[in-house]
């Protein structure tokens, strides 16, 4: 497997095809981990940070924790190769960003990254497809103590797994969903979400997690702390009550737009169908917009000729760093904004 690869095929966890998926895009667990004997980053030396990530990275592409896995070297690494990886969720954008040795590991089928070197030594990923908070427990639960076999984590008997970040301390575990909520939006209740999410002290964040706008009405959804409570006990709390309740405001609103307000939907679906299969210049920002409108069309069952699956990889694919990757050169500006159109008119069988 080759980072070229990567570019013209969505990851597994954008396949459209998992529970609930018409709302949950898809479910993410990572866990925080560091290795003893090093310290944190913040106080590692140049070479501390080198030997900490050629030990880490030989660990696991020996650990068989994936068939297949592909290792990134991210100080090595073009900046759009790095963009590339964040625009798929395989790294955050500060991991592009920072310097020095680093790097990630990238399982078949991208449903497991592992980040070496970000904030903690190891920041190991489990995304999949739809509301699969059990199964994607389950496969990070295995790889975790798959590697902890040949790595001596940081573990304090009281305070349990130790990070660089005190609200990671404890389990280390962060758990996020990823929503579409344009029925919310809409009907101007999606302060409900924030409201709830507040009740049970969560984050809601916007596409690419910390730092971000809500873009193309898709949040994240994640707690915030680790220390006291088990992984267990965190996960069932977003499957018995954080998703669920989100779930029923998200049906209620489109209930509402179908039968109050279906010509005011109906607006808004064939305005963004219509604007993507003629535009001949499109920014991301309000190809976002357009192409939510249209995925609820989908679901709603308003828009019978186009397929999930296609519109999902659409928002991929039109991102800067895809796009620039899909036609082989560097787009600024118009160029950039006129090649977008023109794979989404291909990709939506438009002239």
């Amino acid at each position: 497997m080759k980072l070229s690869d990567l570019t013209n095929q969505a990851g597994e966890w954008l396949r459209g095809s998992g529970p609930m998926s018409d709302i949950v895009i898809s479910t993410r667990i990572r866990l925080a981990r560091n290795v003893s004997g090093f310290p944190f980053l913040t106080r590692c030396t140049r070479h501390q940070r080198m030997s900490l990530e050629k030990r880490v990275r030989e660990t696991v592409l020996n650990s068989q924790v994936a068939s297949k896995m592909l290792y990134v070297d991210l100080e090595e690494a073009p900046e759009i190769d790095r963009q590339l990886l964040v625009e798929r969720h395989l790294i955050s954008k500060p991991h592009a960003d920072d310097t020095g040795a680093r790097g990630v590991a990238i399982g078949d089928g991208e449903t497991l990254s592992i980040m070496v070197n970000e904030e903690d030594h190891l920041r190991i990923q489990v995304l999949r497809s739809g509301l699969q908070l059990d199964e994607s427990w389950e496969q990070i639960n295995q790889i975790d103590d798959a590697l902890e076999a040949k790595l001596d984590f940081s573990f304090h008997p009281r305070f349990g797994y130790l990070t660089a970040c005190p609200t990671n301390v404890g389990t280390g575990i962060r758990v996020s969903v990823m929503l579409h909520l344009p029925g919310l939006k809409l009907t101007n209740e999606i302060e409900k979400v924030f409201r709830a999410a507040k009740e049970m002290r969560l984050a809601v964040r916007g596409l690419y997690g910390e730092g971000t706008e809500a873009t193309g009405d898709f949040y994240q959804v994640s707690n915030q702390t680790t220390l006291g409570k088990s992984e267990d006990d965190i996960i069932n709390d977003f499957k018995q009550f954080v998703i669920p309740k989100i779930l029923d405001y998200e049906h209620q609103a489109r209930r509402t737009l179908l039968t109050d307000k279906t010509a005011a939907l109906d607006d808004k679906i064939f305005r963004a169908l219509g604007t993507l299969r003629s535009a001949r210049l499109m920014g991301s920002e309000e190809t976002l917009s357009f192409l939510s409108h249209l995925r609820m069309g989908i679901n709603l069952g308003r828009v019978k000729d186009v397929d999930i699956r296609t519109l999902n990889e659409l928002f991929l694919m039109t991102q800067p760093a895809h796009l620039q990757k899909l036609q082989g050169k560097k787009l600024d500006g118009d160029l950039r904004r006129a090649a977008r159109a023109e794979y989404i008119r291909h990709r939506l069988g438009a002239n």
